[in-house]
């Protein structure tokens, strides 16, 4: 598996925002699926957002949905997750993956379906 890298992430206090982004020099994105996931600790991985190919097709977890937006832009090979309206239970470490194809929109959220990650972020969130 070839290497992901994020960035963007960072402290800040609820209620303010964030944006992620994921690049690779090793490929190009245009054919996967994509997916941001997060982890806390003491906590399973769990998918936030998933993205298709072509950036038709999106998905959320109810905890962030209205807050949380993923795009991605083929051109400059990178992947995107703007993050408003954030709250402490956001704090975690995002990671970026990428599935080569297309998925489920279900599926684009589901860390079994990644073999590509990145090394993550670090999101903190404080009152």
């Amino acid at each position: 598996a070839q290497p992901l890298v994020e960035s963007g992430g960072g402290s800040v206090q609820a209620g303010g925002s964030l944006r992620l982004s994921c690049t690779t020099s090793y490929y190009e994105i245009n054919n996967y699926s994509m997916g941001w996931f997060r982890q806390a600790p003491g906590k399973e991985r769990e998918g936030v957002a998933g993205i298709d190919p072509r950036g038709r097709r999106t998905i959320y977890i109810d905890s962030v949905k209205g807050r949380f937006t993923i795009s991605r832009d083929n051109a400059q090979n990178t992947l995107y997750l703007e993050m408003n309206g954030l709250k402490l239970e956001d704090t975690a470490m995002y990671y970026c993956a990428a599935r080569f194809g297309v998925l489920d929109s279900a599926d684009m959220i589901q860390t079994r379906e990644y073999a590509n990650w990145g090394q993550g972020t670090q999101v903190t969130v404080s009152s």
